[in-house]
């Protein structure tokens, strides 16, 4: 993702307050954007899980939910969200459900960098493997929710600060 795209800028209702780059929204002390997080759950009810690719900005190399990026301003969310599927990970899906909302704010001490979202978790359907962006995805694997809870427990630091908030309203 571009540094240079635009994110909207929320209060903490998450009403829109303005707009500014990525770079900028994710500069310490961070500036409170929108954005989404999406399950994939494929017919056996397995969650589909990404490691982030190891050059990306902002926790490189860690596990994550199927997919995660910002809406431009004003965007509507849900096409936001199946664009980057298909941008991210090759894969079109025709329904998305919105589960929740929740702030989280987390430092990157590695890269200097602070993720500060008001963060919309969609779910939806897929049985499709994915063809990921090498550039965006490191690796993938399709995984039984068990298997993520243990694995978030046991070595959260493996793990995007934002997964648990995610898994709230979703496989908790």
């Amino acid at each position: 993702m571009s540094e240079r795209r635009l994110v909207e800028l929320v209060d903490a209702n998450g009403t829109a307050v303005g707009a500014c780059e990525v770079a900028e929204a994710h500069t310490p002390p961070g500036r409170l954007h929108r954005a989404f997080s999406v399950l994939l759950f494929d017919g056996s009810g397995r969650v589909l899980m990404h490691r982030r690719a190891l050059d990306k900005s902002r926790f490189p190399g860690v596990w994550t939910n199927t997919c995660c990026s910002h809406p431009a301003p004003g965007a509507d969310l849900i096409d936001s969200a199946r664009q980057r599927l298909e941008e991210e990970l090759g894969l079109r899906v025709d329904e998305l459900r919105e589960m929740g909302r929740f702030v989280y704010r987390a430092d990157d001490h590695a890269s200097d960098v602070v993720e500060h979202e008001y963060d919309h978790v969609l779910v939806g359907e897929c049985d499709a493997d994915p063809t990921p962006d090498p550039s965006e995805i490191h690796s993938w694997r399709w995984m039984a929710p068990g298997e993520v809870r243990e694995a978030l427990r046991r070595h959260p630091e493996r793990h995007s600060p934002w997964l648990s908030g995610v898994l709230r309203f979703t496989i908790e």
